[in-house]
């Protein structure tokens, strides 16, 4: 299982990586693998805003869908589009081509609280 030590993570299992002031967010490489094959990514619009702990989009496979919960609150300057035609990338490479969203952070503490590689790594293997 891919853990990158550059990034941190939240208790639903979605990666966060700090990029200057932006956040780029996607889903762990243990969640696209407990989901099998993603069929359907749904994200929200640029402009929106999210809050940590809620919902902000969904992920659809073969066996379930399942919501994605904001690591953090912020508003959405980027989606990547290209998970329009091809979901699969989320199996693939869940921390490249398969990011979700960019966010302008709107309390940059709040990456802080997320679980470091070690922290996420412990909860996945137990």
């Amino acid at each position: 299982m891919n853990i990158p030590k550059e990034l941190r993570y939240s208790e639903e299992h979605e990666w966060v990586k700090v990029e200057g002031d932006k956040v780029r967010i996607g889903i762990t490489d243990f969640a696209q693998s407990e989901l099998g094959d993603i069929v359907f990514v749904e994200l929200p619009e640029v402009g929106d805003e999210i809050e940590a702990n809620e919902p902000f989009g969904s992920v659809e496979s073969v066996k379930t869908v399942s919501e994605l919960y904001a690591p953090i609150s912020g508003k959405i300057v980027e989606i990547n589009g290209d998970l329009d035609d091809s979901p699969e990338f989320v199996n693939e490479s869940p921390y490249e081509k398969a990011w979700m969203i960019v966010i302008e952070p709107s309390d940059a503490g709040q990456i802080e609280k997320l679980m470091t590689a070690e922290q996420y790594e412990e909860k996945v293997n137990n």
